[in-house]
């Protein structure tokens, strides 16, 4: 057994996702582990270079937590031929050039998502992608969630029987940033930045869906700026003129119909930040990040509408709680051990930057529904 080595660049690892889930808790995880193990036997050992354009965040960066390699310079940083991949965390509105560079540099590219504001470029960057022979990946982390896999179980086991419908519920409140400060970057909030929840959380969905529950055929939209005025990281007030709520509805593949909140100004009072429940003519469930819990036909309750009573019925301890058969893992750490083995010996992959193109495409026809105030169908992007 041999150790193997793979140097990764790494952009945008001052931001909170970027720092957070893509270095700490993956790939300083993984190196923390020992490495990767691969089918083979070997082990490989991921070797990071830090790079952005503050050359001082970068490094305080890199120095706590022991990362040996920084830099300002993407361009020196691509041109060194012992780094295979490069990884984008940054803003959305630079994204689509950036993977572009590294895709002309002969790096294999990994990002988060929206891979564009604009479904044209995330297109055009997929078909350049797709025709390099580079290996290419966009993040789709909800599908490694426990809770999204054991909803993914039960309806491959047939549980549901025919499945009717999925509720989801996303968002939390984001603070207003004067007299408590913002849990998300102020950017997310400027239209002209590439900010909005319908770019932020659609493609997620996006993919959820197609994987979850079945593809996505048609979808309504309507957008919100609930808060039009926020206080930056510098405590200056600017206008929010980003869309901070969405409440969409799809039609899915099979008669399916969808309904998913999504927004930055509600308080919780579910189980989870988000939660789904999906209802079918055998059973139902609800699931959250973790937690996933089940109520089968013969086991739902009969209760009969009566206003003029107080309800006795406790509708929650008729349900019965998945159990974690299997050990869960950091969901973004997984699709990075993933993309890593698919990288080295062509481990299998399906979330390449056309899955990328096509969550772009349903957040740029959920901005559409919401302007037009109609229903859109979502057609195949032949990618």
């Amino acid at each position: 057994m041999a150790q193997r080595r793979i140097g990764i660049i790494m952009h945008g690892i001052t931001g909170r996702m970027g720092h957070n889930q893509h270095l700490v808790r993956s790939i300083l995880a993984i190196r923390d582990q020992g490495g990767l193990s691969l089918s083979n036997g070997d082990t490989l050992m991921v070797d990071p270079i830090l790079v952005g354009r503050n050359l001082d965040k970068v490094k305080a960066v890199a120095e706590k937590h022991g990362v040996a390699r920084y830099s300002d310079d993407l361009d020196v940083a691509l041109a060194n031929k012992d780094d295979e991949i490069f990884f984008d965390a940054g803003a959305t509105k630079i994204r689509a050039g950036l993977i572009e560079k590294a895709l002309a540099a002969g790096k294999h590219v990994y990002c988060e998502k929206p891979t564009s504001d604009d479904l044209s470029v995330a297109i055009d960057i997929a078909k350049k992608a797709m025709a390099s022979g580079l290996k290419h990946g966009v993040v789709q982390d909800k599908l490694f969630l426990p809770g999204l896999m054991k909803l993914k179980m039960l309806r491959e086991s047939g549980f549901f029987g025919e499945i009717l419908s999925v509720r989801g519920e996303f968002g939390y409140w984001v603070f207003e940033g004067d007299w408590q400060k913002a849990q998300r970057p102020s950017w997310n909030y400027r239209k002209g930045d590439g900010g909005g929840i319908i770019l932020d959380m659609l493609p997620h969905w996006r993919y959820v869906m197609d994987k979850t529950f079945a593809p996505v055929k048609s979808i309504s939209c309507l957008g919100a700026t609930h808060i039009n005025k926020r206080v930056d990281e510098q405590g200056n007030t600017y206008k929010a003129d980003a869309d901070d709520a969405a409440y969409a509805t799809f039609e899915l593949e099979g008669g399916i119909i969808a309904q998913i909140n999504s927004s930055w100004t509600v308080r919780v009072r579910r189980d989870d930040l988000v939660t789904f429940q999906v209802d079918g003519t055998h059973g139902s469930a609800v699931a959250g990040l973790h937690k996933c819990w089940t109520q089968h036909r013969v086991n739902t309750p009969k209760p009969v509408w009566n206003p003029d009573q107080p309800q006795t019925m406790d509708f929650f301890n008729d349900w019965e709680e998945v159990p974690d058969n299997w050990p869960a893992d950091n969901g973004f750490k997984v699709q990075w051990e993933l993309f890593l083995k698919h990288v080295v010996e062509d481990g299998p992959w399906e979330y390449g930057l056309e899955a990328g193109a096509k969550g772009v495409q349903l957040a740029e026809l959920g901005l559409k529904s919401w302007e037009e105030r109609r229903w859109l169908d979502v057609p195949d992007l032949g990618l």
